[in-house]
């Protein structure tokens, strides 16, 4: 399950850490959040995996970055289109629309 191949990685309490810190509309900021569960610390191979994870279709869309918060914990919002936005702007390194490797650890360090 998502659940069991995230908490190999990550911890429980740092996700719950993570997700109590955007609980409203327009709060999330992906490197507040990262921090807070705990990816920052990670190796870039952990980095991929978790992404690989949270990103099951492999499209990196902007639909499916709206849901990102509900692949640590089903009880997540939704991120609103503009959050998504932001993230896949910010995680969009070669301008193809999606968040390559490169984004991804360009996304999880300060």
């Amino acid at each position: 399950s998502l659940d069991m191949a995230l908490s190999s990685i990550l911890r429980e309490a740092e996700i719950a850490a993570g997700l109590q810190s955007c609980q409203a509309a327009d709060s999330f900021d992906y490197k507040t959040v990262f921090v807070k569960v705990g990816l920052n610390s990670k190796s870039k191979d952990q980095v991929a995996k978790v992404f690989g994870i949270l990103d099951q279709d492999r499209s990196g869309s902007i639909e499916e970055l709206r849901l990102l918060l509900k692949s640590f914990s089903a009880s997540a919002r939704a991120l609103t289109k503009a959050e998504a936005k932001a993230l896949l702007a910010a995680g969009n390194r070669d301008g193809d629309g999606e968040i390559g490797v490169d984004g991804k650890t360009a996304l999880t360090k300060r």
